[in-house]
């Protein structure tokens, strides 16, 4: 039966033993909350999340609000140039229930190189008039 190693620790089975990346294998999860009160923020507008500093590695995003966001409003999670990195643009409608997200090619990707400025991008339609809408973003570093 053959034996496959998973990326971050196929080094570990040669000579020299090859270490992972410390912020993706023992490395320490940090989380980045963001609470915006929803007051019918428009698609042109984008909300600032968190600014998250080189080195850090994506894990996971939960997402919850007291109010549906909008019955057609779509919530993108990324950086400049790709809105949709953490999370694509979906409608987010579960009221107090927390979902949570991850793009495989975020989850999967390399430590940041340099610090990046998370946001929410919203399409179709305005977000609710009212109503909190809290994201909290995970990220694990050395």
């Amino acid at each position: 039966m053959a034996e496959t190693y998973a990326t971050e620790i196929a080094g570990q089975s040669t000579s020299p033993v090859s270490m992972a990346n410390g912020a993706v294998v023992g490395g320490r999860l940090r989380r980045y909350r963001a609470t915006i009160t929803m007051a019918s923020q428009t698609t042109s507008d984008t909300i600032v999340l968190a600014v998250v500093p080189a080195g850090s590695a994506f894990a996971y995003g939960v997402i919850a609000q007291s109010a549906s966001v909008g019955a057609s409003a779509t919530v993108a999670i990324g950086i400049a140039g790709a809105t949709g990195k953490y999370r694509a643009a979906a409608v987010s409608t579960a009221v107090d229930a927390p979902v949570v997200f991850g793009i495989t090619a975020g989850m999967g990707a390399a430590a940041l190189t340099a610090a990046e400025t998370v946001f929410i991008t919203i399409a179709v339609a305005s977000l609710a008039a009212s109503g909190t809408l809290v994201v909290d973003l995970y990220f694990s570093a050395p």
